[in-house]
């Protein structure tokens, strides 16, 4: 009886464990008094994501560091992987960059639209993500 327990356990931890890693890491840096970055938080655990916050007083270096341009500028910056994700950036252009693994910095949608995840108001047309290499920005994707 003891061997089926130690095994039954040995798989629980296993699968555990898979689950764990099948999930995608993003660290989100914000301030802590940015609502809509914590609804933008929220989200991406919803669509699937472990998300580690890094609160900041002031999130100039980190932009300095990804140099993100300053048209692009909005209230937080996410790295995933070698990317960064500038914004409210849908889940469904965080994957499709992750699937197509382009040759880029990262990828923004600029300013804070309504209706973008963890924004209020209503989403009024898609969503024109840009793709930016060097500080050059191109279009991505529309979501």
């Amino acid at each position: 009886m003891k061997p089926t327990i130690i095994a039954l356990l040995a798989i629980a931890v296993l699968l555990a464990s898979c689950t764990a890693k099948d999930l995608t890491e993003i660290t989100v840096y914000k301030t802590p008094s940015c609502g809509c970055c914590g609804g933008y938080v929220s989200y991406l655990e919803k669509q699937g994501f472990a998300v580690n916050v890094i609160e900041l007083a002031s999130l100039d270096k980190i932009k300095e560091q990804y140099r993100i341009p300053d048209d692009l500028l909005s209230c937080h910056t996410s790295v995933i992987g070698n990317y960064y994700i500038e914004g409210h950036v849908p889940a469904e252009a965080i994957r499709a960059l992750l699937e197509k693994q382009p040759s880029i910095d990262g990828i923004a949608l600029p300013g804070m639209p309504a209706g973008s995840p963890g924004m209020g108001g209503t989403k009024m047309q898609p969503f024109e993500v840009l793709a930016v290499t060097n500080g050059e920005a191109t279009d991505f994707i529309k979501v």
